[in-house]
């Protein structure tokens, strides 16, 4: 059987535009003599779609959404599986579900619910849909197809070591005849996923004996980024095809000859997280309604890497970058900013906050009398800078993108309306040590845009004379390792101590500095996520408590 995977890139809630792309890229599977074109979870209605599937129009107009879809590719010779939002049948609980169908000849042939609903990390799917009661497979040609959802494959008996759910629903697909996986995903990135997902699919299909086609989601969605990465697998778990990942692909797999098209690529993780975070980027601009975006550029590598990336995601002319100098500002640090806005070729002002500072530091010194200088003097320097790129934000109709890294998130070394000001974190979940591994790419991509300069000073926020990060904060090879095992890991004090072999009060210092900038956070720009666990939709903690770890 010829079969197309179509990995597209889908916007929530723009079920007209996301008809339409299914529809041109099921028309361009038929030219290419594809029998079957598969798209990705909720293709139709886009994913997440969160808690608009509690207003019935949604749910209504995913409805239509899958007429329209069949009666525009009733003409074609192939079926066609998308995933949409439907209407649950239930008397009792949620009034919608995760479902999938299939159309063929203008007709709905099959509709498949979703029975597996996640709840964890940045899923909420048991928040907003009923579960599927049982499945079926459906008949193409020679093959039984078992059309499953997601989750629904992702609970192997024999791969996972603690199952989430005592169903697996490909085992009874696989009990009713099935002959072919088919399993439609919306599964967002972060490090190690792309290969995570190929050994969980090979060790299922092996022990089965069927082939599989995994068609996932690509694009970027509020906070997720999916990699795409969709692949087709002999029974063998050998891939014989497989889409690009972070982009867009049509892929056509024989499954008889166990052949088909390989566009797969970026097989480095540090590669994979940078084109991440351009696709994250991009997307959250563009379906947000902005086009241009405003960097506050400090000299340092962090506003450095996200000037690249912005580069990269919506183009140098609809990137702008501010220096804004304020008294503890090195020369270096504009001298920096500018020349790589030129090495960029990115339109670049400086706008002093001084003058500002000294101003605001003469109207509160008649309450601040008698208490000496100190964190609230510098956060006014930060806040200023914060106003000036808000008060440019609406004159010019761009989005402040902030440029604070996971490692300083997670310790609060940040200022509420300060640097934190913006419309998108774009490498907040991105630790110090990496920022310099991504920036090292982001320079063999643009010819060194970074200066070497910029790599090789200390780091600093400079808020005060002679201010390093490191008189506040430990060694960020240190920080950042202790971060991943509390953050990614949920490790206790005393076992990140022992493991890293580091004193155990340094562990609860950081650590208690996490737990108590939660309302920092909470408060903070939505971030790209890149790792397994993120600050943001995937992480809830408590903002008043009183537990920390011993």
């Amino acid at each position: 059987m010829r079969i197309a995977l179509g990995q597209i890139n889908t916007t929530v809630g723009d079920i007209a535009g996301n008809v339409a792309l299914i529809t041109k890229c099921a028309r361009e599977a038929a030219e290419r003599g594809a029998e079957l074109a598969v798209f990705p979870e909720l293709s139709i209605t886009g994913y997440p779609p969160r808690d608009l599937v509690e207003r019935r129009r949604f749910v209504e107009g995913a409805e239509d959404g899958v007429q329209r879809l069949a009666e525009a590719t009733a003409d074609l010779p192939l079926a066609i599986v998308a995933g949409y939002v439907g209407r649950s049948n239930e008397t009792t609980g949620k009034q919608a579900t995760n479902a999938a169908v299939i159309v063929q000849g203008g007709r709905v042939m099959l509709r498949q619910t979703k029975m597996l609903l996640p709840t964890y990390d940045v899923f909420d799917e048991g928040r907003n849909f009923v579960p599927g009661r049982s499945q079926s497979v459906w008949a193409l040609g020679t093959e039984n197809l078992a059309l499953t959802i997601c989750e629904d494959s992702w609970n192997d008996k024999l791969f996972w070591t603690h199952r989430l759910y005592s169903r697996d629903p490909v085992d009874e697909l696989m009990q009713q005849g099935g002959s072919m996986l088919i399993s439609v995903n919306a599964s967002p990135y972060h490090l190690g996923k792309r290969e995570l997902r190929r050994e969980m699919f090979r060790a299922m299909v092996r022990r089965h004996r069927v082939p599989a086609i995994v068609v996932n989601q690509v694009g970027g969605n509020d906070q997720v980024v999916f990699d795409g990465s969709s692949f087709a697998m002999d029974a063998d778990g050998n891939v014989i095809a497989a889409a690009a990942s972070f982009r867009e692909d049509l892929v056509i797999v024989n499954t008889a000859a166990r052949s088909g098209d390989d566009h797969a690529g970026f097989p480095d993780e540090a590669e994979a997280v940078y084109e991440a975070l351009v696709l994250g980027t991009r997307d959250y601009i563009r379906k947000c309604g902005f086009s241009k975006v405003l960097i506050g550029l400090s000299g340092g590598i962090d506003s450095s890497l996200t000037a690249v990336v912005a580069v990269d995601a919506v183009g140098r002319e609809n990137v702008r970058g501010v220096a804004m100098p304020g008294p503890f500002s090195s020369d270096h640090s504009v001298r920096d900013a500018r020349d790589m806005a030129e090495r960029l070729g990115i339109q670049f002002d400086i706008v002093p906050i001084t003058p500002a500072y000294d101003e605001m530091v003469k109207t509160l010194q008649p309450v601040f009398e008698g208490r000496p200088a100190d964190v609230a003097e510098e956060n006014v320097q930060a806040r200023l800078r914060g106003l000036t790129l808000m008060s440019l934000s609406n004159k010019f109709g761009a989005m402040v993108l902030t440029t604070g890294n996971k490692s300083e998130i997670a310790v609060g070394y940040c200022t509420l309306y300060g640097d934190m000001c913006g419309g998108l974190a774009v490498i907040s979940d991105v630790p110090k040590t990496m920022v310099y591994e991504l920036s090292r790419i982001a320079n063999q991509r643009h010819a060194g845009a970074i200066p070497e300069s910029v790599f090789t000073k200390p780091p600093s926020a400079e808020l005060r004379p002679d201010q390093k990060d490191s008189d506040s904060l430990p060694p960020y090879d240190v920080l950042d390792a202790i971060l991943r095992l509390y953050v990614e890991e949920m490790q206790s004090p005393v076992d990140i101590a022992s493991e890293l072999g580091v004193k155990l009060d340094l562990v609860k210092d950081v650590t208690r500095k996490v737990d108590r900038s939660e309302y920092k956070r909470q408060q903070a720009a939505p971030g790209l996520k890149v790792t397994s666990k993120a600050f943001g939709i995937g992480r809830r903690f408590p903002i008043a408590q009183r537990y920390f770890e011993g």
